[in-house]
């Protein structure tokens, strides 16, 4: 019983403790920076405006010849251009041979951030392409880079 009563008291203490969390600050994304841009195709024209809007400087980029083995990397650099926090929920790459790095705090209108792109070329060889799918707040809400480069096995 006297256990029973001891988890008890834990328990209150610690949800007593959790509602007196530090208040969001100013730059932190609010509730209204997620939304569901799939569905923008309903909204007026005026709510689409809000939206925030990812530009890249390039989406697409050639790594050229390169020797299989290498480990080569390529930051994608982009800029906010729309009127609300960006939010970028995941960048995927179409194998296991490409990683994504995007930036986790959200991205305020007017500043910029960018996506590394690391490619491993050891089990490529010839003509390569891959792509990688960036999601985010954005109407489409994603968004394709690619990377190309020409492996060729060292000798």
């Amino acid at each position: 019983m006297k256990k029973t009563a001891v988890v008890v008291i834990i328990l209150g203490l610690l949800t007593i403790c959790s509602c007196h969390r530090k208040p969001a600050q100013e730059g932190d994304f609010k509730v209204s920076d997620v939304h569901n841009p799939a569905t923008a195709s309903g909204m007026s024209k005026k709510e689409a405006e809000k939206l925030p809007v990812i530009t890249f400087d390039v989406t697409n980029y050639d790594f050229g010849n390169v020797i299989q083995g290498e480990k080569l990397s390529y930051s994608f650099k982009f800029k906010n251009t729309g009127k609300s926090n960006l939010i970028i929920y995941s960048s995927e790459a179409t194998c296991g041979c490409t990683t994504s790095t995007p930036p986790k705090a959200p991205i305020r209108p007017g500043e910029s951030g960018e996506i590394t792109v690391t490619f491993d070329s050891k089990s490529q060889k010839g003509k390569v392409t891959k792509r990688i799918l960036v999601a985010a707040n954005t109407y489409p809400t994603e968004n394709i880079l690619t990377i190309t480069a020409n492996v060729s096995t060292p000798k």
